[in-house]
């Protein structure tokens, strides 16, 4: 991401002192500018009308319209921002619905505050993000149960496409990686992990990494 690119951000959660939280933890950041904040779907969807944010950092569950809804609404808009899902949860049919919608990221309340600032940037830059506590839930998850010998091998066949590199690259992605990490782990510059993950996209005809993650644990690979 440019470093002198400002992150329009808006957040949303019904509680004050979680956003003064989180306000506190993001201040600090001269890249990211918190130009809003709402406490349920409904003025979060009035709030991105009006101010146009890049980000909208959200928890999943609030009164009146909760996280999944909204963000199901926002991804509709001609421009939508990207979407950041934050909650102290675990993997439900709530997170599986967010991921459907489309959505950027999903991290844990929890988790440490660069990891809460390095997922706005990466998702403002074009790359979703999940935690990898998060990641590994969703797998299990949406698997439970339904891993046969036909789906392995139907599964297997499929990542067949794949080049070595590729099936690597989706092998990380499935353990919950960032492009980043990824880029560490197999001593390559994060451009290339950028073009690889594309190009497996397209073999895959997919847009999703919890789409990847899901074959390569179909396939039995993790």
């Amino acid at each position: 991401m440019e470093r002198d690119r400002v992150i329009r951000l808006l957040l949303v959660d019904d509680d004050p002192l979680v956003r003064r939280g989180l306000g506190l933890i993001l201040g600090g950041e001269r890249d990211i500018e918190i130009v809003g904040e709402a406490a349920d779907g409904i003025e979060a969807e009035t709030a991105t009308r009006d101010l146009a944010p890049d980000v909208v950092l959200m928890d999943v569950r609030m009164p009146h319209q909760d996280g999944v809804t909204t963000a199901e609404h926002l991804l509709r808009r001609p421009d939508p921002p990207a979407i950041i899902m934050l909650t102290t949860f675990h993997v439900d049919d709530l997170v599986l619905r967010a991921l459907a919608a489309g959505v950027s990221g999903y991290v844990l309340k929890d988790a440490a505050p660069d990891k809460v600032i390095a997922a706005i940037r990466s998702v403002s830059a074009g790359e979703p993000v999940m935690s990898p506590t998060v990641a590994r839930q969703v797998i299990t998850a949406a698997t439970a149960g339904t891993a046969d010998d036909a789906k392995r091998a139907a599964a297997r066949a499929g990542l067949d496409v794949l080049t070595p590199r590729e099936l690597d690259v989706a092998l990380e992605i499935s353990r919950g990686a960032s492009n980043a990490e990824i880029a560490a782990r197999l001593f390559v510059s994060v451009a290339t992990v950028k073009a690889t993950v594309t190009r497996i996209f397209l073999k895959l005809e997919t847009d999703n990494r919890v789409t990847i993650a899901l074959r390569v644990r179909d396939a039995g690979l993790v």
